[in-house]
């Protein structure tokens, strides 16, 4: 059996290396002429590094992750502390996992060498996917130079501008969720005393909030920025935006912030799109997944990994069911109603992160740091729907 994969991202590589440690033959095409270094840190809960422990990346990440101390909330002016929970080591006793940062390109380097190393030359960049065909036995992909490949499914792993899921469902306009981000690395040597926190930290803030992580065993500061805007900037990772701008936004935040903004070289920044969720992710021998199936915002941590629960759900389905349309429907049904969870749960966040206005502000958050402090196994259990899950069986 051959799966022909549309997009070679976090979602579109495993659920390749998915599908090879099952026997498939893979061929993923992706349009960058390579893979370069996208994005930035990416948080991966436990939930999600099962998946890449399943996968046999895991160990190849281990000299470039960072394992954050705890994880935090403040005030984005003035910095003063809400809460801290504890993460290094309780994630694992917890959980049965660490909770980690890691690079973008480090994470999707790891899962390219791991894919080719079980499949040389399964991942040809270059080749911009126009769209597909299916008959009841076999399905194909057409490139926009018009070449066609031939195989038995179709896996749209391309994103939120997914060419699969718009000629699976028809044309439709993403909702514009009235934020738009900004990202920055900075090296923690140049930010010096005024390096944020070796934790997981979410600033928050009135109609704002910003997260620091640190990256690459710790020597690189990352910070993610939402603002709530009437007017969305472009849709995309690869957007700069002006310095002037995101200084103004966050004007009177804590120094550790300002300090990351000033030395930032480049300071992207993009609007945040989203889905209601999909009536379905299949249709025959062609299904979507990841952002492709069920974009969310960024304020659970969650995109990635659930683009890797969703490679593991798919390959482990289409191994168990009779045919590929049954391994798609059951996919499906196993995925939607968790997802859809997680992408209310991240809108969630986005608003409770934006609720710092000056007056009443700690009475807000104030209840949330007793219960922190009074109960934090309790806190903590909040999150076992999310973290404790786990799709490969392992645990």
């Amino acid at each position: 059996m051959k799966a022909l994969i549309a997009g070679a991202g976090i979602g579109g590589l495993a659920s390749a290396i998915a599908l090879a440690l099952r026997g498939w033959e893979v061929a993923v095409f992706e349009q960058a002429p390579k893979l370069t270094e996208i994005g930035a840190g990416l948080q991966i809960s436990p939930n999600g590094w099962r998946v890449l422990e399943a996968l046999g990346v895991a160990e190849t990440l281990q000299s470039t992750l960072f394992e954050p101390e705890a994880i935090e909330m403040r005030m984005g002016q003035g910095g003063a502390q809400v809460f801290r929970l504890s993460m290094r080591g309780y994630a694992r006793d917890r959980w049965g996992a660490p909770y980690i940062h890691i690079h973008r390109a480090d994470l999707v380097g790891s899962l390219e060498a791991r894919l080719l190393g079980l499949q040389i030359g399964a991942i040809r960049t270059g080749h911009a996917v126009a769209g597909y065909e299916q008959t009841e036995d076999a399905a194909s992909l057409t490139m926009a130079d018009g070449t066609t490949h031939f195989g038995d499914i179709v896996i749209g792993a391309d994103g939120l501008h997914s060419v699969i899921r718009t000629q699976m469902l028809g044309a439709d306009i993403p909702r514009y969720t009235g934020n738009v981000a900004w990202r920055a690395v900075v090296p923690i040597e140049a930010l010096g005393a005024l390096a944020p926190p070796p934790t997981a930290c979410v600033w928050v803030g009135h109609k704002r909030h910003a997260v620091t992580t640190r990256l690459r065993a710790g020597s690189l500061a990352n910070f993610v920025g939402m603002v709530e805007s009437d007017i969305p900037t472009k849709e995309s990772w690869r957007a700069e935006g002006h310095r002037a701008d995101v200084e103004a936004a966050f004007d009177g935040w804590a120094p550790e912030i300002r300090a990351i903004l000033e030395k930032a070289d480049v300071l992207h920044h993009w609007a945040l799109f989203d889905r209601a969720p999909l009536p379905r992710w299949h249709e025959g021998r062609v299904a979507v997944m990841g952002d492709a199936a069920h974009p969310m915002l960024p304020s659970m941590a969650q995109g990635a990994v659930q683009a890797l629960e969703d490679a593991w759900v798919l390959s482990k389905s289409l191994e168990e069911k009779a045919t590929p349309q049954d391994g798609f429907a059951a996919y499906f049904r196993q995925r939607i109603d968790r997802v859809s969870r997680v992408q209310k749960g991240s809108a969630a966040n986005a608003r409770l992160f934006h609720h710092a206005h000056t007056p009443g502000r700690w009475g807000f958050y104030r209840p949330m740091g007793l219960a922190a402090r009074l109960a934090p196994d309790a806190f903590h259990a909040r999150q076992d729907w999310v973290y404790g899950h786990d799709v490969t069986g392992a645990g």
